[in-house]
């Protein structure tokens, strides 16, 4: 009987302290009003998370419309998209130190959405691709505005230097384009490695670059020139032009790949040094300077894309009866070929000497080896 007495005396205690707290709704009156809007009033500089609940509390008791909500309602709105703004910004950075790609797109696109030009946000975003390839599409969009802010003046950060920055966000466009359109990557590839960065010492770009060669005006080419030789594949003066245009880009594929064996590791130098070789040798008809190129490929400057060769020179009147005559010159990353030679030495400049062989005699395109799939040195964005 005691406890039950006990109990019900405990029952009542908490039905006083109840009654008060029931009691604490606010009343929209003229002191609430003038109390609250002078709280919010006397914060909204110096502490404004004071400010924002005094608002907050001010809207929520007094519904109508009066002289003071107009003010309230703007200072919470700007309040709750700063703050928001805050915490993407925290989560954004997170995402970064702990590589989640995925979610650096996400939300960076929220915070472009008020910064456009934030450059930081811009080249994060444009790497990301490189860490996940399947953003790789998404991501070249944010590189490509990235490299515009890098080179109107905007800060490189998180990169080390301007040059680091620009390779990267150009090697993201080179790998984004090169499915779609491998001839149009060669540009941004051949960007990439020019700048001063680490990935100027990557094999596997250069592996890329010179599949984008095969991919894009090798095969194009090889196509034209199937199509102009003539009956049983005999040259013709169109399939000539041809060939010299294509053994210029052929040129551009071994260079590509010798610099990809002279910075290879260990375990893929002798993958890559066959590819080359069975190039090498198909262009040159020997393997003669083979390793000579290698030895010496990165101490010249990377090739640029070929000019097309409109016209071939007139051939020259022999000095001696049945001498041989050129039948023109194809330009090569180094010097000059005899089209249909395809002895000319080193492709590049790694060769020592030439030797001639008649128009007759040229290895068809159609033979040409294109580098298949090879151990790859993975990239990873630290």
């Amino acid at each position: 009987m005691r406890r039950m007495i006990n109990l019900m005396a405990l029952a009542a205690i908490f039905a006083v302290f109840a009654v008060p707290a029931l009691a604490q709704t606010k009343e929209c009156n003229d002191e609430f009003k003038s109390a609250t809007y002078s709280k919010w009033y006397d914060n909204r500089t110096k502490d404004q998370a004071v400010a924002y609940q005094a608002a907050k509390e001010y809207l929520a008791t007094c519904t109508a419309e009066d002289q003071y909500s107009t003010a309230l309602k703007k200072f919470v709105t700007l309040y709750e998209a700063a703050t928001a703004d805050v915490n993407n910004k925290k989560q954004f950075e997170e995402a970064f130190q702990k590589k989640n790609y995925a979610d650096q797109i996400r939300l960076g696109k929220v915070i472009l959405a008020t910064e456009p030009d934030n450059a930081a946000v811009n080249i994060i975003m444009g790497l990301a691709g490189l860490g996940d390839p399947n953003l790789l599409n998404e991501s070249a969009q944010y590189a490509k505005k990235a490299i515009q802010l890098i080179e109107a003046g905007k800060p490189f950060a998180p990169l080390t230097s301007k040059d680091q920055a620009l390779a990267y966000l150009n090697y993201v466009l080179a790998k984004s384009t090169l499915k779609s359109s491998p001839t149009d990557a060669i540009p941004y590839f051949l960007k990439a490695a020019r700048l001063e960065s680490d990935l100027k010492k990557n094999p596997q770009l250069y592996l890329e670059l010179a599949n984008a060669y095969a991919e894009g005006p090798q095969a194009k080419l090889t196509e034209e020139y199937n199509a102009k030789v003539g009956p049983d594949k005999t040259e013709t003066p169109e399939s000539k032009l041809v060939l010299a245009n294509l053994n210029q880009v052929i040129d551009r594929q071994i260079d590509a790949l010798a610099r990809a064996t002279a910075l290879a590791d260990a375990a893929n130098k002798k993958t890559f040094m066959d590819e080359l070789t069975k190039l090498y040798k198909y262009r040159n008809n020997s393997e003669a300077g083979v390793n000579e190129l290698v030895a010496s490929v990165l101490s010249k400057p990377l090739p640029d894309v070929p000019t097309p060769i409109t016209s071939l020179p007139t051939p020259t009147t022999p000095t001696n009866p049945g001498s041989q005559s050129s039948t023109g010159s194809t330009t090569t990353a180094t010097g000059t070929t005899k089209v249909g030679n395809t002895g000319s030495g080193a492709a590049g400049g790694g060769g020592t000497g030439s030797t001639a062989n008649k128009t007759g005699g040229t290895a068809k395109p159609t033979a040409t080896p294109t580098p298949g799939k090879k151990p790859r040195a993975q990239h990873r964005r630290g």
